[in-house]
């Protein structure tokens, strides 16, 4: 049994003790010999989370939130026979929103019935995942992958239910090779097999300012590309994805599209200041083997992160 299988297991029971804590002992006097780890109390209407565009969480009526359950439902009732379990989410270049698309699509997930999910903050240039729920930035991947850190102890429980993180830790001043290390493809190879109803979102770097997305490419099943709308010129999202497998392009999400509301959309889900749009995703014909485009997800709100 591998170190990593020993940690995720360890770190699977720890979930376990976290759902379930021990009643409430206000008032009372503590029994001798236990100890309990003191933790935010987790609201049941509003979960520990820090960032107000967490939309899958906090405003899960809406427009928004409806978009990311059905990039959840393409992800996890997709037609073909192998879903997609190791997603990476990245952009041609930055600040056009990639990072809440990870966090919104991961919060999605676990709303199902049947999921688990695991984010994993692959930016070590800037890593900004764990704030979105409140967490310290303090040890994470970077750690893991420089040998500096154990991972029962680097997994970080968030305030939604079924939703775990590995920070990206401390900034490196080499994590293209820390990605491409031997150590990160074990990692993403037991992280996909130990638990068959979990889901890992990688939240990268972007693709023409960084290299890291590059390599971590060839090891996930899937990719989301994230452009900004009116910001992000066509040509510039072709040469980005140029060097990556088209196989694995799950779909690209356009971000920032103002969405002129339909008397449909305003009277099932109201006005709450998130926009609308299309994405469109790369994909195989079924007959002839040419490339086509087919329509996959409708979402996107304004600004970027």
């Amino acid at each position: 049994m591998s170190k990593i299988y020993k940690a995720l297991e360890k770190a699977e029971k720890e979930r376990e003790r976290v759902d379930h804590p021990p009643p409430s002992r206000e008032g009372q006097e503590e029994r001798k010999g236990e100890s309990y780890e003191l933790r935010p109390e987790v609201s049941k209407t509003e979960p520990w989370v820090s960032d107000r565009s967490l939309v899958s969480i906090l405003q899960p009526g809406s427009l928004a939130a409806e978009q990311f359950r059905k990039l959840r439902t393409y992800l996890l009732r997709g037609k073909n026979s192998e879903f997609p379990k190791t997603v990476m989410v990245t952009s041609a270049t930055n600040a056009e929103g990639k990072t809440f698309v990870s966090a919104n699509l991961a919060a999605g997930i676990v709303q199902d019935l049947h999921a688990h999910a695991l984010m994993v903050d692959c930016d070590m240039r800037s890593p900004q995942l764990s704030r979105w729920f409140g967490l310290s930035e303090d040890k994470g991947l970077s750690e893991y992958l420089a040998g500096d850190g154990k991972l029962d102890n680097l997994l970080k429980k968030t305030g939604v239910e079924k939703l775990s993180i590995l920070s990206g830790g401390a900034v490196r001043d080499n994590p293209t090779e820390l990605i491409a290390s031997k150590k990160m493809e074990t990692l993403i190879d037991e992280l996909k097999t130990r638990y068959r109803d979990r889901y890992i979102i990688f939240d990268s770097t972007p693709l023409l300012a960084t290299t890291e997305p590059e390599v971590l490419a060839k090891l996930v099943d899937g990719i989301i590309i994230v452009i900004k709308a009116g910001v992000t010129p066509r040509e510039t999202v072709k040469q980005a994805i140029a060097s990556l497998d088209k196989e694995k392009i799950i779909g690209f999400v356009l971000n920032g599209l103002e969405f002129k509301s339909s008397g449909l959309s305003t009277r099932y889900f109201g006005s709450n200041g998130y926009y609308y749009t299309y994405g469109y995703g790369y994909g195989k014909g079924k007959s002839n083997g040419e490339s086509r485009w087919k329509k996959i997800f409708p979402f996107a709100r304004k600004g970027g992160g």
